[in-house]
């Protein structure tokens, strides 16, 4: 029994030796870093990498945590189903105590499983969407040169399930994350680091992780099927669409159209050319290949190739087109969409983050009793617009079948005729 107890003793020394040689030969000090302008503006490139503004209009999103932890967040009614084991707890991130609890699919009074759905939501959920955390409140921001680069340190001083963690972001060329250093309370190893670069575009267009691997002994966090899907804003864009015969709109090759008489336009959707008219000056647009584009002067071709005139002809095309088919456009790339309420019923607004001549504006469409949009009010920053209103007025159903608007009326005697709209295969 002695010689057992001495070699425990000795196996229990020398694994303690190799603890405190590993922990001193790994941990690293916090770094320093400068709070300011810089680091504000590195954070938000990593918020703009990550498509920050769909996340924050994101309705739903789904994730595991090592398949032990499961969840359904609902993100607009601070509402998430956190699950594991045979526990459910229906969380109010809000008001936790309004809270419910099922035991084996039974309601149960179990107030000590809130308080473990509160903290298993605070960390999975952090593996999840911590990028988006850097502008909460309570957050600090520092710069930190790491490898000759920029880096930004995060510290929380509140909020969460433990306040005084600092991360170390470690971002590539575009702010996309690529790992991050620790420095946490249940770690005592300061600086093990986990990756952040297995990324998946979501349904809503925001980035999440689909995994994890820590510096610390290889450990695997993953993330199981990630999904962030807008169930309620994409619904009441497809009864749009349907109201206006999407559908028939996708399969249509030409379309006519004038704005307001200044220009004239006969596009192919199928080629992507565009006749873009105005004035004495013609200009058969390729939408997708602007070096192809060609210039003609009271019809007669043009064979110096002006780029300023093809720039006018796109400028014209992208803003014209829009007051013709913009409903037609709500699921093109880019596009953030919000159920709001207006007068009691349901609207649409609907942020345009890239394309077009001016991205960052926002419409908030009005629909009448069968979803066809009857005006809009347009937030467009660049022409100081907030909440001017349109009105679609005058749809008609066209050749291919597609329904597009003849006539738009804005303040007390704005008109903008569409002229003779035609839709045709």
């Amino acid at each position: 029994m002695k010689k057992f107890l001495k070699f425990l003793g000795i196996l229990t020394l020398i694994l303690l030796l190799v603890l405190i040689f590993f922990y001193f030969t790994n941990n690293e000090k916090l770094p320093e870093g400068k709070e300011g302008k810089e680091a504000d503006n590195l954070a938000n490139k990593m918020l703009v990498a990550l498509n920050h503004e769909a996340y924050k209009n994101t309705e739903v999103i789904e994730w595991s945590f090592r398949n032990k932890n499961f969840y359904k967040w609902f993100k607009q009614q601070n509402v998430v189903e956190v699950s594991w084991n045979n526990n459910k707890v229906i969380l109010n991130t809000k008001s936790p105590e309004q809270s419910d609890v099922f035991v084996d699919n039974i309601k149960t009074d179990n107030k000590a499983l809130i308080q473990k759905a509160i903290n298993n939501f605070n960390n999975d959920s952090f593996w999840l969407i911590a990028p988006h955390k850097v502008f909460d409140e309570g957050v600090i921001r520092k710069i930190v040169k790491h490898e000759n680069k920029d880096a930004l340190l995060i510290t929380y001083t509140s909020g969460g399930s433990t306040p005084g963690d600092s991360y170390l972001w470690i971002l590539d060329e575009n702010g996309v994350p690529e790992t991050y250093k620790m420095w946490t309370k249940i770690i005592p190893i300061g600086g093990v680091s986990a990756t952040w670069n297995e990324w998946q575009t979501t349904e809503t267009g925001i980035k999440l992780p689909k995994s994890h691997t820590l510096s610390l002994f290889g450990m695997q966090i993953d993330m199981g099927d990630v999904k962030a899907t807008n169930p309620k804003s994409d619904g009441l864009a497809n009864k749009i669409l349907k109201a206006i015969n999407h559908e028939a709109y996708k399969k249509t090759t030409y379309l006519e159209w004038s704005f307001g008489g200044r220009r004239s336009y006969k596009w192919n959707k199928k080629t992507h050319i565009a006749e873009v008219s105005w004035d004495t000056t013609k200009v058969i647009l390729h939408t997708n290949n602007l070096d192809k584009s060609s210039i003609y002067f009271n019809n007669k071709l043009n064979n110096s190739i002006d780029k300023s005139i093809i720039k006018k002809a796109e400028d014209y095309f992208n803003n014209d087109s829009f007051w013709l088919v913009a409903p037609h456009k709500l699921f093109e790339e880019g596009i953030i969409k919000t159920v709001k309420e207006v007068d009691g019923k349901e609207a649409l607004l609907v942020k345009y983050t890239t394309g077009g001549t001016t991205p960052g504006d926002s419409y908030l469409w009005i629909l009448n009793e069968n979803y066809v949009p009857k005006s809009y009010k347009m937030y467009v920053p660049s022409m100081k617009m907030d909440g001017v209103a349109a009105k679609w007025e005058d749809w008609i159903t066209t050749e291919s079948g597609t329904l597009l608007p003849t006539n738009h009326s804005f303040g007390k005697n704005g008109k903008l005729s569409m002229g003779e709209v035609k839709a045709y295969n």
